[in-house]
């Protein structure tokens, strides 16, 4: 793409950005959305946020499609399941994935503010906070947008979730906003994606080992993520001006 195509396109207001895009790709196919983004919205200024959860394979492969060296942010809680560890690692050696950066919370904070790895005993906001939220704004640093695996099925405040949005300074990409959980399915019978080994246990959404459990037949996608609490998001797509006040 020409470079002046790229300036313009920059120098666009955000509101003015956000409805032309979500106005051309509200009905495009996620691989679309994605090509978009990646190569003519923000090339070398894209990362996707992965969690290497219960359905992350199915974007990382189509982002792979596109770009498997496309710098990739997996935050490294140090609260895992150790199976989500496992899976990273087999879907970044079976995609041929080269751009995965695994970014801990800062040890000096977490010594001082949960030095026994026990705060999501008595406020999981903090813990959240420490672990997610305040270790993703540096590494976005760079980035003027990125992707995210957010899908309206997962309900809450995510039913009305544009394809893009713009948020905390920078826009979101929402690729997989229209699929349904049908469409995941297929998408990793398909093409013999690794499969998370949590899902047949009762996960659907596999997030921290202690704020996760599994999830009645019936229930809600993200029912088992801070069960019996009224937290639904760990915070990443919580403006900041809304997020608890924390420390």
């Amino acid at each position: 793409m020409p470079y002046g195509d790229i300036i313009a396109r920059n120098a666009e207001a955000p509101e003015i950005r956000l409805e032309r895009l979500n106005t051309e790709l509200r009905d495009a196919s996620a691989q679309t959305v994605l090509r978009v983004a990646m190569i003519r919205e923000w090339p070398e200024s894209l990362t996707y946020v992965s969690s290497f959860g219960a359905e992350s394979v199915a974007m990382l492969a189509l982002i792979a499609d596109v770009d498997p060296s496309l710098p990739i942010v997996f935050l490294d809680t140090g609260m895992h399941f150790p199976q989500t560890l496992d899976h990273r690692d087999e879907v970044i050696e079976r995609l041929g994935l080269t751009g995965v950066r695994s970014i801990p919370p800062s040890e000096t904070e977490r010594k001082v503010l949960d030095p026994k790895n026990d705060l999501w005993k008595t406020d999981t906001d903090a813990c959240c906070a420490l672990r997610k939220v305040r270790p993703l704004e540096p590494a976005l640093e760079g980035f003027s947008a990125w992707i995210t695996g957010r899908k309206r099925f997962h309900g809450g405040a995510r039913m009305s979730l544009p394809v893009f949005e713009f948020a905390n300074g920078r826009y979101k990409v929402n690729p997989l906003a229209n699929w349904t959980p049908e469409d995941v399915e297929l998408m990793i019978q398909q093409r013999n994606l690794p499969r998370h080994p949590l899902v047949s246990q009762g996960y659907p959404s596999i997030g921290c080992w202690p704020c996760t459990k599994p999830v009645a037949e019936g229930e809600d996608v993200r029912a088992g993520r801070w069960a019996g609490q009224a937290k639904t998001e760990c915070g990443l797509h919580v403006d900041k001006n809304e997020r608890p006040r924390v420390f």
